[in-house]
C-alpha cells in the first residue's frame, strides 16, 4: 500500500489537463466516474469504483458553463456521499459567484454565501480553494476552508529586477493587501489605481497613487473578466509615464471582448494560471502566458490526506 491507498481525486468535467497534473504530481491515478449530460441539459453523475472509506477529492473550477459546472460538483457530491466516502472536499481552482459576496446595492442576492450553503447540503465535508476574489468569503461556510494563494507559482515566473525599476500595481483598492505581498517579495514599491465602478464590467480610471512615471510596472490582480479594467489601467499607467505594463492574474475568465482587447493593447505581457481551462484562442495570444497550479493543489491535497499543516504553501 502505497502513501496514498486511501486518496481519491475526483473531477467534472471543467478542468481535465489540470487534474491529469494534479494526479501525475501526487503520483495517483484519477478516479473513474461517468460525467456526462443528458440531451436536455441535466447531469448525470455515477462512480464506477468503490469509495466507501475513502478520502475523496473533488476537483471542479466552477468557470464558464459557470451554473453546468456547478450543478456537476454538486451531483457528484451527492452521489459520493450516498456511497459512503468518509471525507469529500470539493477543490475549487476557481470559485465562481465569489463576486457576489455582499449587499452592495437594494435587493440583490450573497450568492456566495448561497453557492456556500448548496455545497454543505450537498454533502461535502472541507473545500479547498484558490485565490477567492474576497478572503471572508471563507466565512460563510460552516466546514474546514483551506485558502491558496497563487504568489508562490507567481514568484517562480517573475523575480526582483535588477534594475530596481519594476513597480507593482494594485488595479483598486480591494486588491491592495494582494498587491503588496507580490511587492514584498519582489522588492518593489507599490502602486493603486483608484477606479469608480458605474455597473458591473465597466470600470473608469480616476487616479494613480504612487510614482509610474519612468518604472516597469505589472499590475496585479485575482481575476481578468472582460478586461476592460486592466486595459484602462494599463492606459493610464502609460498616460502617466510608465515605461511597460505587464499583468498577472490567477483566473483567466476571459469573457466576452476579453481577448480581443487584450490583444488590441499596450500590455507586454499577461501572466494567467489553469485554475480556468484555457481556450484554444486564449494559448494562441501571444500577450498570454499560462502557468499552471497542479504542483500547489497536489501538494495542499497530499498535506490535507495527510493530516499536515498547508501553511508551508505560503512561504
Amino acid at each position: 500500500m502505497g502513501r496514498y491507498e486511501r486518496i481519491k481525486i475526483l473531477a467534472g468535467n471543467s478542468n481535465p489537463s489540470l487534474v491529469t497534473g494534479i494526479c501525475r504530481h501526487l503520483n495517483v491515478d484519477q478516479g473513474d466516474a461517468m460525467v456526462r449530460t443528458y440531451s436536455d441539459g441535466e447531469s448525470y453523475i455515477q462512480i464506477k469504483e468503490n469509495v466507501r472509506g475513502a478520502d475523496v477529492f473533488v476537483v471542479q473550477s466552477t468557470s464558464t458553463p459557470v451554473n453546468h459546472h456547478l450543478m456537476e460538483l454538486l451531483v457528484i457530491i451527492d452521489a459520493l456521499k450516498r456511497s459512503s466516502a468518509e471525507r469529500i472536499t470539493a477543490v475549487f481552482p476557481y470559485f465562481g459567484y465569489a463576486r457576489q459576496d455582499r449587499k452592495d446595492r437594494p435587493r440583490v442576492p450573497i450568492s456566495a454565501r448561497l453557492v456556500a450553503n448548496l455545497l454543505e447540503r450537498a454533502g461535502a465535508d472541507r473545500i479547498l480553494a484558490l485565490d477567492l476574489h474576497a478572503a471572508q468569503i471563507q466565512g460563510f461556510f460552516d466546514i474546514p476552508v483551506d485558502h491558496l494563494f497563487v504568489t508562490p507559482v507567481m514568484m517562480e515566473y517573475f523575480k526582483p529586477d535588477p534594475s530596481g525599476l519594476l513597480t507593482v500595481v494594485s488595479p483598486d483598492a480591494g486588491g491592495v493587501e494582494r498587491a503588496r505581498a507580490f511587492a514584498k517579495r519582489l522588492n518593489a514599491p507599490l502602486a493603486i489605481i483608484d477606479k469608480r465602478r458605474e455597473e458591473p464590467n465597466v470600470a473608469d480610471v480616476m487616479n494613480i497613487v504612487g510614482d509610474v512615471e519612468g518604472r516597469n510596472c505589472l499590475i496585479v490582480d485575482d481575476l481578468i473578466d472582460t478586461a476592460g479594467t486592466l486595459v484602462k489601467c494599463a492606459d493610464a499607467l502609460l498616460g502617466q509615464g510608465a515605461t511597460s505594463v505587464s499583468a498577472c492574474a490567477t483566473h483567466g475568465v476571459l469573457s466576452g471582448p476579453a481577448l480581443e482587447r487584450i490583444e488590441n493593447s499596450r500590455l507586454t505581457e499577461v501572466v494567467l494560471t489553469d485554475s480556468i481551462s484555457p481556450t484554444e484562442r486564449t494559448l494562441r495570444c501571444g500577450r498570454i502566458r499560462i502557468l499552471t497550479v497542479a504542483e500547489l493543489l497536489a501538494r495542499a491535497i497530499g498535506s490535507i490526506h495527510g493530516e499536515t499543516s498547508i501553511s508551508i504553501l505560503f512561504e
